[in-house]
Parts: structure tokens; C-alpha cells; sequence
């Protein structure tokens, strides 16, 4: 039988994960309802491995499903076809990649790219707003894709010390999102990040590398990681040499 779902009313109410709904419940994962879309609660839900998702004319729902799928940026999986299209963008004037440029542009373009197997949209106006926020606040970035000056693709994450948990991407050009996020992977192999959460199961994400471990393993990582000093966040071309070798730009 499923519990009573907590509402909750401070930031600093919610139950623990475990407390969730389990796997046989209408809604594995499901933790709480209610609160705030705000900085204080959403520093406060993912210190503890929560997150919101939820549509127009739902409540704030809270997340924490187990098992996680997380990207080990180490266990990045650089195809061949993936690896010639980086090779082609970092060796063509007019390709870069920037971060934090256009976060509010990036996430806009992701509120328009419905999840695997949603006809809608989960990224409503109040999520934008509450985001936004939070990259005012120093905690959420963008990393994008250009070419020519145009925004072409790009992703949102919130980072907290080492602790990156990956938001959503988008793509206006082929291969745009797969670009974003192997500089992401970059810039985190550089300063020292072990993993990207996910958060839910995707089989793009899985050919990709990422994989599901344990709730209990994930909340271990960022109780660890998010204490730990803030990455630096900008992307320098060298960076790439973390998946490609030097001599592979000409």
C-alpha cells in the first residue's frame, strides 16, 4: 500500500529519500508535494539528492527514484561517428563552445523539447523562473553549443561544489546536444568531477555510458561532493584533449 504523500512547507521538511515511493507505487521516486519553487528549497532538495518534476496544473512534486542514472564522466562512451563530429567542430572557425552565456536562452530551448516518452513539456514557466534564479545565485550553468555566432544546442545543470546533476539539452543542429554535453564531460574530467547525475533512465543517455546505480550509493557521492570547493566554470579549447588526442584538430 502506498503512504500518504508529506506536503511540505519549509525547506528544510523534507523527508528523507527512502521515505519515498517505491517501485510498485503509481509513481516510483515520488517523495513529497508542495513547498516552493525558490533558491533556499531547491539548494536544500538537491544537497539531498531531490529534485522537482512535475506538469502545468500539478503541484510542486518532489523526486529521488532509485536506482539513479548517473554518468561516470570517466566511462563517457566516445563513439566513432561522435568522435569525427568533435574533431570537425573543434578544427572549424566559427565552432565554440561557451558556458553561462545564454542560460536563459538554453533553458527556453529545452522547455520546448519534450522527455522521452512525454508528449509535453516538464520545464513550465515557474521551473524557468526558479532556474534562472538559481543561476543568478551561482548554482545552475549552461554549457552551449555555436556555430557562427548562432546558439545551436546546449544544456542546463545545477552544480553544488562537485556535485553536477544534469537537467535537460537541446539541439537546433544535428550532433548540438551531443557537443554540449562531451564539453561538459571535459570540463568535468578537468576540475576533478566524478559523475553527472541523470536522474532518470534514458536509452540515449545509456549509449552514451551512463548507467543506474543505488539511491543509497548517489546520495553518499553528493553528500561527499557537494561539500567540496565549486568547480570553475568556463571551457577553454584545450579542454577538449580530455577525449581527443592533441594532433586530432588537424
Amino acid at each position: 500500500m502506498t503512504s500518504p504523500l508529506p506536503w511540505i512547507q519549509s525547506p528544510d521538511a523534507f523527508p528523507h529519500p527512502d521515505h519515498g515511493w517505491g517501485a510498485n507505487s503509481p509513481a516510483p521516486g515520488l517523495l513529497a508535494a508542495g513547498g516552493e519553487l525558490n533558491v533556499p528549497y531547491l539548494l536544500s532538495a538537491y544537497r539531498q539528492g531531490i529534485f522537482p518534476w512535475f506538469s502545468a496544473g500539478q503541484p510542486i512534486l518532489w523526486w529521488s527514484p532509485d536506482p539513479r542514472m548517473v554518468l561516470h564522466v570517466n566511462e563517457f562512451r566516445l563513439h566513432r561517428s561522435l568522435r569525427r563530429v568533435l574533431q570537425r567542430f573543434r578544427a572549424t572557425p566559427g565552432c565554440e563552445v561557451r558556458v553561462d552565456s545564454a542560460f536563459g536562452a538554453v533553458i527556453r530551448a529545452c522547455s520546448q523539447t519534450p522527455r522521452a516518452g512525454q508528449s509535453g513539456t516538464w520545464i513550465v514557466p515557474p521551473m524557468v523562473a526558479a532556474y534562472e534564479a538559481l543561476h543568478a545565485a551561482g548554482h545552475a550553468h549552461s554549457v552551449e553549443t555555436w556555430i557562427d555566432g548562432r546558439l545551436v544546442g546546449g544544456l542546463y545543470c545545477v552544480a553544488l561544489g562537485r556535485a553536477v546533476f544534469g537537467e535537460s539539452m537541446f539541439a537546433h543542429a544535428t550532433d548540438a546536444s551531443k557537443i554540449a554535453l562531451a564539453a561538459l564531460v571535459c570540463l568535468c574530467r578537468r576540475e576533478g568531477v566524478e559523475l553527472i547525475d541523470c536522474q532518470q533512465n534514458t536509452g540515449h543517455l545509456a549509449t552514451l555510458g551512463a548507467r543506474e546505480i543505488g539511491r543509497g550509493q548517489f546520495l553518499r557521492h553528493v553528500a561527499s561532493a557537494w561539500t567540496q570547493p565549486a568547480c570553475s566554470w568556463r571551457f577553454e579549447p584545450v579542454y577538449w584533449s580530455e577525449l581527443l588526442p592533441q594532433t586530432s584538430a588537424a
